[in-house]
């Protein structure tokens, strides 16, 4: 059950973040039944959270953060991995609607820049599609922040629209201003941040798509 004395900090004041958060609240219950079943057409995605599940098991387990989970149904799907997952998500009205589909799981309202956790707490951070609408300069203090939240072998997880070739490059996303990155370079990013790259998967858009998905799967440390 959802702890209401769970250790989450407000981020700092930012209309940037807020701006984001209410965007996904006035979108959140439209949000919610189009990503029903979304995992279900792409093997690929499920793939690669599948394996990150498998090196955060074999590392020994632990606590795993799913940041920016949205109504929480990937979360959920870490949970049926086997993960000891709770999900975080700036918006309150996502917040809201994860607790109601999954009651037996934790979510919490907060940013991923400002988790009152210790250093190392985490053994695993799944990132998926929520560094997107970051401005590009903001990244690498991210980062850095997820980093300094896993233990020493921790795993990390990065799903985000990939730049096909360009650079990183702004698109009007349907909720609100996001970013496409060659993975090469959001790949050097998370190594300048201590991270190991252990695998990586493009795939091309599906129908109703329009860009390229990318996933990174890192190691810290």
């Amino acid at each position: 059950m959802t702890d209401s004395s769970a250790p989450f900090a407000p981020s700092a004041s930012s209309a940037h973040l807020e701006a984001t958060a209410d965007a996904y609240d006035a979108v959140a219950v439209i949000y919610d039944e189009l990503a029903r079943d979304a995992l279900d057409a792409f093997p690929l995605d499920r793939a690669m959270l599948a394996a990150f599940a498998a090196h955060v098991r074999a590392a020994g387990s632990g606590p795993v953060a799913e940041l920016g989970c949205g109504p929480g149904r990937t979360t959920a799907h870490l949970r049926e991995l086997g993960l000891d997952v709770f999900g975080v998500d700036l918006s309150p009205v996502m917040i809201d609607l994860a607790r109601t589909s999954f009651p037996d799981l934790r979510f919490e309202v907060g940013s991923m820049d400002a988790l009152d956790l210790a250093d190392g707490a985490l053994a695993g951070v799944v990132s998926w599609y929520s560094l997107i609408h970051l401005p590009p300069a903001q990244v690498p203090a991210y980062l850095a922040e997820f980093a300094r939240l896993l233990a020493p072998g921790g795993h990390l997880l990065l799903g985000f629209f990939e730049a096909e070739g360009g650079p990183v490059t702004e698109f009007d996303h349907k909720v609100t201003t996001a970013y496409r990155w060659p993975i090469d370079e959001l790949a050097g990013l998370a190594r300048a941040a201590g991270f190991t790259e252990i695998g990586r998967m493009l795939r091309e858009p599906g129908d109703n798509e329009r860009f390229r998905r990318g996933a990174l799967l890192m190691r810290r440390g």
